[in-house]
C-alpha cells in the first residue's frame, strides 16, 4: 500500500542559497542591463589581483642579476641601463606574462570541465585533454619532424580530437559526469602509451628534449611564444564568457537546465571545445603543466563562496598559482632552475590526496 499523503518519505527540500552566494542586483543603463554583484567575490578578486601583481614585480626583480624595483620600472619604460632593459624586457617579462596567461587559461579550462562533469576531479589534466594536447604536439615534432618540439598546431589538433573522442565515448542520452571522468582516464592511459612509443622511435637528443618538455617548463620561452599563446587564449576565453551563466545552469543537471531553456548538448559541446582550446594553447609551448586546472577553480570558489562560475577569480587564482610556482622553481635551488611542472606536481599531488580524502569522508567516492 502506498503511504498516505503527508506521510512516508519526504521529498528533498531545494537547496537554500544565502544572499551572499546569490549576489546583489545591480541595474545600469536605465535598468536595461541587470547584473548581480557578489561583494565577497569582488573582494576576493581584488585580493588575488594584488597578490598576482606582487608576484609579477618580484619575478622582475629577483634573479642571478638582481635589479632594484625603481630600475625595473625604468626598464619597463624603455629607460635605464641597457643590461637592465635586456633582463627585464627581453628575459623576465615575457616569461612571467606567459606564466600568468597559461595559469589563467588552465584555471578557466578546469572550471569548465569540473562544472560540466559536476565532479571536482573533472579537470583536463585528469580526464585526458591535457594528454591529448601533449601527444599532438609530440607527434607533430618527433614523428613528423616538426620544427619545434611543442608544435601549437599539433597541440590544438591533439586536444580537440581527444575531446571529441571522449565526448563520443561518454555520450549516452547525454554526458554524465562520472562517465566522462572514467572515459577520460582510460583515454589518458592510452595516450601515455602513444607518447612512450613516440619517444622510443626518436633519436636520443629528441627523446631527452621530449621528456623534459613533458614535465612542463617555461625555461627558454620568450616573446615569440607569448603572442601566439595570448591570441589563442583570448579567442577561446571570449567563447566561454558569454556561456558562463549557462555553465552554472548546466551544473544543476540536464533536466533542470533544459527546463530553464538551456540547449544543453550544444552548450556542453561549445564549452568543452573552448576549454580544450584553452588547454591546448596553454600547453603548446610549455608542455602539460598539471594540477593548476584541478586546484585553482576549487580554491577560487571556496574563497568567493558564490553560486556562479566566478571565472574572474578563477583566472586570477590560476595566474597567481602558476606565476608563484615558476618563481619558486627558478629561485629555490638557484642557479639551477627546475621545470615549473615539477613544482606543480608536488603541490598538486598533495592537494589531490587531500581532496580524495575529503570526498571519501563525505561519501562521494
Amino acid at each position: 500500500m502506498s503511504a498516505p499523503a503527508g506521510r512516508g518519505r519526504q521529498a528533498p527540500r531545494p537547496t537554500q542559497l544565502s544572499p551572499a552566494a546569490i549576489g546583489h542586483p545591480l541595474r545600469v543603463a536605465g535598468g536595461r542591463v541587470s547584473l548581480r554583484v557578489h561583494r565577497r567575490a569582488v573582494l576576493v578578486a581584488v585580493g588575488l589581483a594584488a597578490a598576482t601583481l606582487a608576484v609579477f614585480l618580484v619575478s622582475l626583480v629577483v634573479g642571478d642579476y638582481p635589479i632594484a624595483l625603481p630600475r625595473v620600472l625604468l626598464a619597463l619604460l624603455g629607460e635605464g641601463a641597457r643590461l637592465d632593459r635586456f633582463f627585464v624586457v627581453d628575459v623576465r617579462l615575457p616569461r612571467v606574462l606567459l606564466a600568468l596567461t597559461i595559469g589563467a587559461a588552465l584555471a578557466v579550462s578546469g572550471a569548465v570541465f569540473q562544472r560540466l562533469s559536476r565532479n571536482p576531479l573533472g579537470s583536463p589534466d585528469l580526464v585526458g585533454f591535457n594528454d591529448g594536447a601533449a601527444t599532438g604536439a609530440l607527434l607533430a615534432s618527433v614523428a613528423l619532424g616538426g620544427a619545434a618540439l611543442s608544435s601549437p598546431l599539433g597541440a590544438v589538433l591533439g586536444g580537440t580530437l581527444t575531446a571529441l573522442l571522449v565526448y563520443l565515448l561518454a555520450y549516452r542520452q547525454g554526458v554524465q559526469g562520472a562517465r566522462l571522468v572514467l572515459v577520460g582516464i582510460g583515454v589518458s592511459a592510452m595516450l601515455s602509451s602513444v607518447r612512450s612509443y613516440l619517444i622510443t622511435r626518436s633519436d636520443l637528443t629528441a627523446a631527452q628534449g621530449a621528456l623534459a618538455w613533458l614535465v612542463g617548463s617555461l625555461n627558454g620561452l620568450g616573446w615569440a611564444q607569448f603572442w601566439p599563446v595570448l591570441t589563442g587564449v583570448l579567442v577561446c576565453g571570449l567563447a566561454v564568457v558569454p556561456l558562463s551563466r549557462q555553465l552554472s545552469l548546466i551544473e544543476m543537471g540536464p533536466d533542470v537546465s533544459g527546463g530553464l531553456g538551456v540547449a544543453v548538448q550544444r552548450a556542453q559541446l561549445v564549452l568543452m571545445l573552448a576549454a580544450v582550446g584553452l588547454t591546448a594553447f596553454a600547453s603548446a609551448y610549455s608542455g602539460p603543466i598539471h594540477f593548476v586546472a584541478l586546484a585553482a577553480p576549487q580554491l577560487a570558489r571556496r574563497l568567493a563562496r558564490t553560486a556562479g562560475a566566478a571565472l574572474l577569480s578563477t583566472a586570477l587564482m590560476g595566474a597567481l598559482l602558476l606565476a608563484a610556482a615558476d618563481l619558486v622553481a627558478q629561485r629555490l635551488f638557484a642557479p639551477v632552475q627546475f621545470p615549473v611542472g615539477a613544482a606543480t606536481l608536488v603541490v598538486g599531488g598533495a592537494y589531490l590526496g587531500w581532496l580524495l580524502a575529503r570526498e571519501r569522508g563525505e561519501g562521494r567516492v
